[in-house]
């Protein structure tokens, strides 16, 4: 019976540190005037990626990734406003958004419909 006992306690004792490592704190990295930061999902794949400004504003490429680690968006930030060329990936269509001071000023949609890409343009 101890035996047994002793086996579930290390089992257990196991599986715990395992979920335990999978489990990664955000990162945040001082480079220069900006702070380069790498967020992650419980499961431990990481969410987003990015840059802020010393005073907390969004700045530069953002990445976003769903939880199997696929890439979902990738974003432009100018000192917290919105501009660029933004994407976003759903399955087999990708959306493209232009942002010009925090306001859209194009979408387009292509579709891969298996043979061919067919887009709103």
């Amino acid at each position: 019976m101890k035996k047994i006992v002793v086996v579930l306690i290390l089992v257990f004792g196991f599986v715990t540190a395992q979920a335990q490592e999978k489990i990664k704190k955000n990162t945040y990295i001082q480079k220069g005037d900006f702070i380069e930061a790498v967020l992650y999902f419980d499961n431990g794949e990481v969410s987003q990626t990015g840059f802020y400004t010393k005073e907390g504003k969004l700045t530069g490429q953002w990445v976003s990734y769903n939880q199997q680690g696929e890439k979902t968006a990738t974003a432009q930030y100018d000192n917290g406003a919105k501009v660029g060329k933004w994407f976003f990936w759903d399955n087999d269509t990708l959306r493209e958004v232009d942002y010009q001071d925090s306001r859209i000023t194009a979408v387009n949609t292509w579709k891969n419909d298996g043979t061919r890409v067919v887009s709103n343009k």
